[in-house]
Protein backbone atom coordinates (compact mmCIF):
# COMPACT_ATOMS: atom_id res chain seq x y z
CA UNK A 1 0.00 0.00 0.00
CA UNK A 2 1.35 3.11 -1.20
CA UNK A 3 -0.31 6.50 0.18
CA UNK A 4 -0.44 10.18 -1.41
CA UNK A 5 0.52 12.57 1.25
CA UNK A 6 -2.01 15.95 1.06
CA UNK A 7 0.45 18.50 0.92
CA UNK A 8 -1.55 21.64 -0.81
CA UNK A 9 -5.43 22.44 -0.78
CA UNK A 10 -7.18 25.17 -2.53
CA UNK A 11 -10.77 25.62 -2.30
CA UNK A 12 -13.64 27.93 -3.53
CA UNK A 13 -17.05 27.33 -2.27
CA UNK A 14 -19.95 28.78 -0.69
CA UNK A 15 -18.81 28.69 2.04
CA UNK A 16 -15.56 29.96 1.80
CA UNK A 17 -12.23 30.12 0.54
CA UNK A 18 -9.04 27.73 1.73
CA UNK A 19 -8.78 24.47 4.12
CA UNK A 20 -9.26 27.19 7.47
CA UNK A 21 -12.66 29.07 6.26
CA UNK A 22 -13.99 26.50 5.13
CA UNK A 23 -13.10 23.48 7.83
CA UNK A 24 -14.88 26.35 10.06
CA UNK A 25 -17.61 26.97 8.16
CA UNK A 26 -18.45 22.82 8.12
CA UNK A 27 -18.19 22.99 11.54
CA UNK A 28 -19.73 25.74 13.18
CA UNK A 29 -22.72 25.40 10.57
CA UNK A 30 -22.23 28.69 8.31
CA UNK A 31 -24.52 27.54 5.49
CA UNK A 32 -23.19 28.96 1.94
CA UNK A 33 -27.13 28.54 0.51
CA UNK A 34 -28.66 31.70 -0.40
CA UNK A 35 -31.76 33.13 -3.04
CA UNK A 36 -30.10 33.83 -6.04
CA UNK A 37 -28.39 36.85 -6.13
CA UNK A 38 -30.17 39.84 -8.25
CA UNK A 39 -30.03 39.55 -11.65
CA UNK A 40 -28.03 36.47 -11.99
CA UNK A 41 -28.93 33.96 -15.16
CA UNK A 42 -30.17 31.55 -13.03
CA UNK A 43 -32.57 33.51 -10.61
CA UNK A 44 -35.62 32.03 -12.66
CA UNK A 45 -34.59 28.60 -12.38
CA UNK A 46 -33.66 28.24 -8.66
CA UNK A 47 -35.34 28.91 -5.59
CA UNK A 48 -32.28 28.51 -3.67
CA UNK A 49 -28.39 28.04 -4.49
CA UNK A 50 -25.01 27.69 -3.01
CA UNK A 51 -23.13 30.61 -4.99
CA UNK A 52 -19.37 31.81 -5.11
CA UNK A 53 -18.36 34.84 -5.47
CA UNK A 54 -18.16 36.56 -8.70
CA UNK A 55 -14.71 37.08 -10.38
CA UNK A 56 -13.50 38.87 -13.27
CA UNK A 57 -11.78 36.22 -16.15
CA UNK A 58 -9.59 39.38 -16.50
CA UNK A 59 -8.17 39.05 -13.81
CA UNK A 60 -7.47 35.39 -14.25
CA UNK A 61 -6.79 34.67 -18.06
CA UNK A 62 -5.12 36.85 -20.60
CA UNK A 63 -6.17 38.10 -23.90
CA UNK A 64 -9.26 38.02 -25.73
CA UNK A 65 -9.79 34.46 -24.85
CA UNK A 66 -11.02 36.07 -21.37
CA UNK A 67 -14.12 37.37 -23.19
CA UNK A 68 -15.41 33.48 -23.83
CA UNK A 69 -13.71 31.57 -21.02
CA UNK A 70 -16.18 29.56 -18.98
CA UNK A 71 -16.49 29.99 -14.62
CA UNK A 72 -15.23 27.17 -14.72
CA UNK A 73 -11.98 27.60 -15.96
CA UNK A 74 -11.42 30.36 -13.60
CA UNK A 75 -12.13 28.32 -10.55
CA UNK A 76 -9.91 26.14 -11.46
CA UNK A 77 -7.51 28.30 -12.40
CA UNK A 78 -7.35 29.93 -8.71
CA UNK A 79 -8.12 27.18 -6.96
CA UNK A 80 -4.99 25.04 -8.52
CA UNK A 81 -2.81 28.10 -7.63
CA UNK A 82 -4.24 28.13 -4.22
CA UNK A 83 -3.61 24.40 -3.81
CA UNK A 84 0.41 24.85 -5.32
CA UNK A 85 1.09 27.67 -3.02
CA UNK A 86 -0.28 25.81 0.18
CA UNK A 87 2.13 23.04 -0.51
CA UNK A 88 4.85 25.56 -1.28
CA UNK A 89 5.65 23.84 -4.83
CA UNK A 90 6.75 25.69 -7.40
CA UNK A 91 7.45 23.73 -10.70
CA UNK A 92 10.35 23.76 -12.15
CA UNK A 93 12.35 25.31 -9.21
CA UNK A 94 11.23 22.24 -6.55
CA UNK A 95 9.86 19.35 -8.84
CA UNK A 96 10.68 18.32 -12.52
CA UNK A 97 7.82 19.83 -14.49
CA UNK A 98 7.41 16.32 -16.74
CA UNK A 99 7.66 14.41 -12.73
CA UNK A 100 3.98 16.32 -12.42
CA UNK A 101 0.53 15.92 -13.62
CA UNK A 102 -2.70 17.24 -13.24
CA UNK A 103 -6.09 15.96 -13.55
CA UNK A 104 -9.68 17.77 -13.12
CA UNK A 105 -12.51 16.50 -13.56
CA UNK A 106 -16.39 18.27 -14.53
CA UNK A 107 -18.91 18.49 -17.21
CA UNK A 108 -16.68 21.79 -18.90
CA UNK A 109 -17.84 24.96 -20.01
CA UNK A 110 -21.78 24.71 -20.59
CA UNK A 111 -22.75 28.09 -19.34
CA UNK A 112 -20.46 29.19 -22.01
CA UNK A 113 -21.93 26.94 -24.78
CA UNK A 114 -25.30 28.02 -23.79
CA UNK A 115 -24.38 31.81 -24.32
CA UNK A 116 -22.80 31.41 -27.77
CA UNK A 117 -25.58 29.20 -29.00
CA UNK A 118 -28.41 32.21 -27.92
CA UNK A 119 -25.89 34.83 -29.69
CA UNK A 120 -25.85 32.97 -33.09
CA UNK A 121 -29.32 32.41 -32.84
CA UNK A 122 -29.52 36.49 -32.32
CA UNK A 123 -26.72 37.48 -34.48
CA UNK A 124 -26.01 34.96 -36.59
CA UNK A 125 -22.60 32.79 -37.19
CA UNK A 126 -20.52 36.10 -37.10
CA UNK A 127 -21.78 35.85 -33.10
CA UNK A 128 -19.78 32.93 -32.36
CA UNK A 129 -16.14 33.40 -30.79
CA UNK A 130 -13.33 31.52 -32.46
CA UNK A 131 -12.59 31.40 -28.67
CA UNK A 132 -15.33 29.10 -28.06
CA UNK A 133 -13.80 25.30 -28.11
CA UNK A 134 -11.03 26.68 -25.56
CA UNK A 135 -13.53 27.94 -23.35
CA UNK A 136 -15.88 25.22 -23.30
CA UNK A 137 -14.36 21.63 -23.99
CA UNK A 138 -13.68 19.28 -20.63
CA UNK A 139 -10.09 19.40 -20.67
CA UNK A 140 -9.58 22.94 -20.40
CA UNK A 141 -9.47 23.50 -16.84
CA UNK A 142 -6.53 21.17 -16.37
CA UNK A 143 -4.72 22.25 -19.69
CA UNK A 144 -5.23 26.45 -18.38
CA UNK A 145 -3.73 25.08 -15.11
CA UNK A 146 0.00 22.73 -17.35
CA UNK A 147 -0.03 26.08 -18.94
CA UNK A 148 -0.51 28.51 -16.28
CA UNK A 149 2.59 26.15 -13.98
CA UNK A 150 4.87 24.92 -16.58
CA UNK A 151 3.26 21.36 -16.00
CA UNK A 152 4.12 18.86 -18.60
CA UNK A 153 3.65 15.39 -17.15
CA UNK A 154 0.22 13.06 -17.39
CA UNK A 155 -2.79 15.36 -17.98
CA UNK A 156 -6.34 13.90 -18.05
CA UNK A 157 -10.01 15.62 -18.11
CA UNK A 158 -12.43 13.52 -15.88
CA UNK A 159 -16.32 12.64 -16.65
CA UNK A 160 -17.88 10.69 -14.52
CA UNK A 161 -20.65 13.26 -13.32
CA UNK A 162 -20.81 13.82 -9.15
CA UNK A 163 -18.53 11.44 -9.07
CA UNK A 164 -15.90 13.58 -10.86
CA UNK A 165 -13.48 15.02 -8.31
CA UNK A 166 -13.03 12.00 -6.75
CA UNK A 167 -12.06 10.00 -9.67
CA UNK A 168 -9.82 12.61 -10.31
CA UNK A 169 -8.19 11.77 -6.98
CA UNK A 170 -8.12 8.44 -7.13
CA UNK A 171 -6.51 8.98 -10.43
CA UNK A 172 -3.72 11.14 -9.03
CA UNK A 173 -3.02 8.16 -6.18
CA UNK A 174 -2.89 6.13 -9.01
CA UNK A 175 -0.23 8.09 -11.02
CA UNK A 176 1.71 8.00 -7.67
CA UNK A 177 1.46 4.40 -6.78
CA UNK A 178 2.22 3.33 -10.70
CA UNK A 179 6.00 5.54 -10.05
CA UNK A 180 4.37 8.16 -13.07
CA UNK A 181 4.66 11.33 -11.19
CA UNK A 182 5.99 12.73 -7.96
CA UNK A 183 3.87 15.33 -7.85
CA UNK A 184 0.20 15.55 -9.28
CA UNK A 185 -2.53 18.86 -8.93
CA UNK A 186 -6.10 17.48 -8.65
CA UNK A 187 -9.68 17.98 -8.28
CA UNK A 188 -13.05 19.50 -10.06
CA UNK A 189 -14.52 22.52 -11.42
CA UNK A 190 -18.26 22.96 -11.73
CA UNK A 191 -20.50 25.95 -12.47
CA UNK A 192 -23.77 24.75 -13.06
CA UNK A 193 -26.18 27.64 -11.94
CA UNK A 194 -27.36 28.57 -15.44
CA UNK A 195 -30.75 28.04 -17.04
CA UNK A 196 -30.62 25.61 -18.88
CA UNK A 197 -29.11 22.89 -16.98
CA UNK A 198 -30.61 24.35 -13.47
CA UNK A 199 -34.08 24.12 -15.74
CA UNK A 200 -33.01 20.52 -16.30
CA UNK A 201 -32.62 19.79 -12.57
CA UNK A 202 -36.29 21.84 -11.57
CA UNK A 203 -38.34 19.72 -14.31
CA UNK A 204 -37.33 16.25 -13.41
CA UNK A 205 -38.16 17.30 -9.61
CA UNK A 206 -34.57 16.89 -8.44
CA UNK A 207 -34.05 20.10 -6.59
CA UNK A 208 -35.18 21.32 -3.17
CA UNK A 209 -38.07 23.42 -2.85
CA UNK A 210 -40.70 25.24 -1.15
CA UNK A 211 -38.44 26.36 1.91
CA UNK A 212 -38.97 29.76 2.94
CA UNK A 213 -35.43 29.75 5.05
CA UNK A 214 -33.00 29.11 2.16
CA UNK A 215 -30.55 28.01 4.69
CA UNK A 216 -32.67 24.68 5.27
CA UNK A 217 -33.42 23.65 2.32
CA UNK A 218 -30.66 21.07 1.63
CA UNK A 219 -31.04 18.23 4.61
CA UNK A 220 -29.37 15.15 3.60
CA UNK A 221 -30.75 11.82 5.86
CA UNK A 222 -33.95 14.23 6.97
CA UNK A 223 -37.39 12.91 7.16
CA UNK A 224 -38.38 16.82 5.20
CA UNK A 225 -35.99 16.15 2.43
CA UNK A 226 -37.42 17.04 -0.71
CA UNK A 227 -33.83 17.44 -2.94
CA UNK A 228 -30.81 18.95 -3.45
CA UNK A 229 -29.28 21.98 -3.41
CA UNK A 230 -27.17 23.41 -7.03
CA UNK A 231 -24.23 25.19 -6.54
CA UNK A 232 -20.98 25.49 -8.14
CA UNK A 233 -17.13 25.99 -6.63
CA UNK A 234 -14.03 24.22 -7.55
CA UNK A 235 -11.40 22.27 -5.22
CA UNK A 236 -7.77 21.12 -6.23
CA UNK A 237 -5.63 18.86 -3.87
CA UNK A 238 -1.98 18.71 -4.29
CA UNK A 239 -1.04 15.02 -4.05
CA UNK A 240 2.42 14.21 -3.41
CA UNK A 241 4.72 11.09 -3.19
CA UNK A 242 5.39 10.82 0.12
CA UNK A 243 9.52 10.50 -0.48
CA UNK A 244 9.00 13.72 -2.55
CA UNK A 245 7.39 15.57 0.17
CA UNK A 246 9.99 14.45 2.87
CA UNK A 247 13.09 15.58 0.91
CA UNK A 248 11.97 19.18 0.37
CA UNK A 249 10.84 19.48 4.09
CA UNK A 250 6.77 19.84 2.97
CA UNK A 251 4.16 18.83 5.71
CA UNK A 252 1.00 17.02 4.98
CA UNK A 253 -2.06 17.41 5.99
CA UNK A 254 -3.33 13.80 5.29
CA UNK A 255 -2.38 10.91 3.22
CA UNK A 256 -5.06 9.38 0.54
CA UNK A 257 -4.42 6.01 1.27
CA UNK A 258 -6.68 4.13 -1.24
CA UNK A 259 -9.74 4.03 -3.59
CA UNK A 260 -12.45 1.97 -4.86
CA UNK A 261 -14.52 2.47 -8.17
CA UNK A 262 -17.98 0.40 -9.26
CA UNK A 263 -20.66 0.77 -11.82
CA UNK A 264 -23.83 0.16 -10.59
CA UNK A 265 -25.23 -0.88 -13.94
CA UNK A 266 -28.66 -0.26 -13.19
CA UNK A 267 -30.14 3.05 -14.37
CA UNK A 268 -28.98 6.34 -16.14
CA UNK A 269 -30.24 8.54 -12.72
CA UNK A 270 -31.17 6.47 -10.27
CA UNK A 271 -28.71 4.06 -7.41
CA UNK A 272 -29.28 0.42 -7.18
CA UNK A 273 -32.12 0.84 -4.44
CA UNK A 274 -30.12 -1.79 -2.31
CA UNK A 275 -26.72 0.25 -2.29
CA UNK A 276 -24.63 -3.07 -3.96
CA UNK A 277 -22.83 -1.38 -5.41
CA UNK A 278 -21.62 1.41 -3.44
CA UNK A 279 -20.80 -1.13 -1.17
CA UNK A 280 -18.98 -3.08 -2.97
CA UNK A 281 -16.91 0.39 -4.22
CA UNK A 282 -16.56 1.27 -0.28
CA UNK A 283 -15.25 -2.65 0.23
CA UNK A 284 -12.64 -1.72 -2.41
CA UNK A 285 -11.07 1.59 -1.31
CA UNK A 286 -10.66 -0.56 2.09
CA UNK A 287 -8.92 -2.87 0.52
CA UNK A 288 -6.98 -0.61 -1.69
CA UNK A 289 -5.96 1.22 1.68
CA UNK A 290 -5.19 -2.38 3.68
CA UNK A 291 -7.99 -1.63 6.33
CA UNK A 292 -11.01 -2.85 7.52
CA UNK A 293 -14.26 -1.29 8.32
CA UNK A 294 -13.74 -1.44 11.68
CA UNK A 295 -10.47 0.83 11.26
CA UNK A 296 -12.38 3.82 10.10
CA UNK A 297 -13.55 6.27 12.39
CA UNK A 298 -15.76 8.29 10.35
CA UNK A 299 -17.34 8.61 7.12
CA UNK A 300 -18.51 12.06 4.77
CA UNK A 301 -21.07 10.55 3.25
CA UNK A 302 -22.76 11.55 -0.70
CA UNK A 303 -25.29 13.01 1.25
CA UNK A 304 -27.47 14.90 -1.61
CA UNK A 305 -30.56 15.12 0.47
CA UNK A 306 -32.33 13.15 -2.31
CA UNK A 307 -35.22 10.57 -1.60
CA UNK A 308 -34.01 7.69 -3.43
CA UNK A 309 -30.26 8.22 -3.25
CA UNK A 310 -30.29 8.73 0.67
CA UNK A 311 -31.82 5.95 1.30
CA UNK A 312 -29.61 3.86 -0.91
CA UNK A 313 -26.23 5.53 0.55
CA UNK A 314 -27.80 4.49 3.79
CA UNK A 315 -27.87 0.88 3.11
CA UNK A 316 -24.51 0.31 1.82
CA UNK A 317 -23.25 2.00 4.72
CA UNK A 318 -25.13 -0.61 7.09
CA UNK A 319 -24.09 -3.45 4.87
CA UNK A 320 -20.55 -2.84 4.75
CA UNK A 321 -20.19 -1.54 8.34
CA UNK A 322 -22.94 -3.40 10.51
CA UNK A 323 -25.31 -1.73 12.75
CA UNK A 324 -24.76 1.97 13.47
CA UNK A 325 -21.16 1.94 11.86
CA UNK A 326 -18.59 5.05 12.24
CA UNK A 327 -20.04 8.26 12.84
CA UNK A 328 -21.21 9.39 9.34
CA UNK A 329 -22.37 13.09 8.79
CA UNK A 330 -23.15 14.67 5.37
CA UNK A 331 -21.62 18.64 4.91
CA UNK A 332 -23.58 19.21 2.25
CA UNK A 333 -26.29 20.47 4.33
CA UNK A 334 -24.16 23.65 4.33
CA UNK A 335 -22.01 23.86 0.62
CA UNK A 336 -25.35 22.26 -1.44
CA UNK A 337 -24.43 19.77 -4.14
CA UNK A 338 -21.46 21.15 -6.41
CA UNK A 339 -21.48 17.92 -8.39
CA UNK A 340 -18.23 17.15 -9.41
CA UNK A 341 -16.56 19.43 -7.05
CA UNK A 342 -18.39 17.99 -4.06
CA UNK A 343 -15.72 14.86 -3.53
CA UNK A 344 -12.74 17.15 -3.78
CA UNK A 345 -14.33 19.37 -0.77
CA UNK A 346 -15.41 16.30 0.81
CA UNK A 347 -12.31 14.77 0.71
CA UNK A 348 -10.22 17.74 1.46
CA UNK A 349 -12.87 17.63 4.65
CA UNK A 350 -12.07 14.34 6.09
CA UNK A 351 -8.44 14.65 5.58
CA UNK A 352 -8.72 17.72 7.81
CA UNK A 353 -10.89 15.38 9.80
CA UNK A 354 -8.11 13.60 10.79
CA UNK A 355 -5.58 16.07 11.27
CA UNK A 356 -7.23 17.88 13.63
CA UNK A 357 -9.83 15.16 15.50
CA UNK A 358 -12.65 17.44 14.98
CA UNK A 359 -15.72 15.56 12.98
CA UNK A 360 -17.78 18.02 11.08
CA UNK A 361 -21.55 17.20 11.39
CA UNK A 362 -24.72 17.52 9.15
CA UNK A 363 -26.64 20.41 10.28
CA UNK A 364 -30.50 20.53 8.95
CA UNK A 365 -30.92 17.25 10.25
CA UNK A 366 -33.90 17.49 12.57
CA UNK A 367 -35.54 14.33 12.40
CA UNK A 368 -33.63 11.23 10.76
CA UNK A 369 -35.75 9.70 8.28
CA UNK A 370 -36.17 5.33 9.53
CA UNK A 371 -35.31 4.67 6.51
CA UNK A 372 -31.94 6.36 6.69
CA UNK A 373 -30.14 4.31 9.65
CA UNK A 374 -26.58 5.17 11.10
CA UNK A 375 -24.57 6.91 13.51
CA UNK A 376 -25.56 9.96 12.29
CA UNK A 377 -23.63 13.44 13.44
CA UNK A 378 -26.00 16.16 14.24
CA UNK A 379 -25.55 19.61 14.61
CA UNK A 380 -22.68 19.66 16.64
CA UNK A 381 -19.05 18.96 15.78
CA UNK A 382 -17.42 15.96 17.75
CA UNK A 383 -14.32 16.41 18.93
CA UNK A 384 -12.29 12.60 18.78
CA UNK A 385 -9.04 11.00 17.74
CA UNK A 386 -9.40 8.87 14.47
CA UNK A 387 -6.61 7.58 12.20
CA UNK A 388 -8.63 7.06 8.97
CA UNK A 389 -11.59 8.39 6.99
CA UNK A 390 -14.40 7.29 4.31
CA UNK A 391 -15.88 9.40 1.65
CA UNK A 392 -18.00 8.37 -0.76
CA UNK A 393 -19.00 10.29 -4.32
CA UNK A 394 -21.76 8.91 -6.99
CA UNK A 395 -22.87 10.11 -9.85
CA UNK A 396 -24.93 9.81 -12.80
CA UNK A 397 -25.03 6.46 -14.49
CA UNK A 398 -24.35 4.62 -11.70
CA UNK A 399 -20.63 5.64 -11.35
CA UNK A 400 -19.27 5.21 -7.71
CA UNK A 401 -15.85 6.38 -6.00
CA UNK A 402 -14.93 6.00 -2.34
CA UNK A 403 -11.77 7.15 -0.83
CA UNK A 404 -9.97 6.38 2.22
CA UNK A 405 -8.02 9.39 4.01
CA UNK A 406 -5.20 8.77 7.05
CA UNK A 407 -3.24 10.42 9.25
CA UNK A 408 0.08 12.12 7.53
CA UNK A 409 2.52 9.51 7.16
CA UNK A 410 5.31 12.60 6.00
CA UNK A 411 8.18 13.61 8.61
CA UNK A 412 6.14 17.21 8.94
CA UNK A 413 2.73 16.92 10.12
CA UNK A 414 0.28 19.89 9.70
CA UNK A 415 -3.59 20.26 11.09
CA UNK A 416 -4.54 23.04 8.96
Amino acid sequence: MIPAAITGIGLLTPVGRGAEEVFHALCVGKSGLSAPPPGHPAAASVDVGGFVPEIDPRTVVSGPAAAVVDKVVVLALLTAADALADAGIQVGRDVDPHRVGVVVGGVGGMATLESQVLARGERGRTAVSPYLLTGILPNMPAARIAIAHGIRGYSSSIGTACASGAQALADGLRLIRAGDADVVVCGASEAPLFPTFADTFGNARALARRWADPTAASRPFDRRRNGFVLAEGAGMLVLERVAHADARGAAGYADLRGWGATTDAHHPTTPRPDGAGAAECMRRALASADLTPADIGYVNAHGTATKLGDVAEAAALGAVFGGEGPPVSSTKALTGHMLGTSGVVEAAASALAVARGVLPPTFNLEEVDPACPGAHLRSTPVETEIDHALTNSFGFGGQNVSLVLSGASTDKKRNG
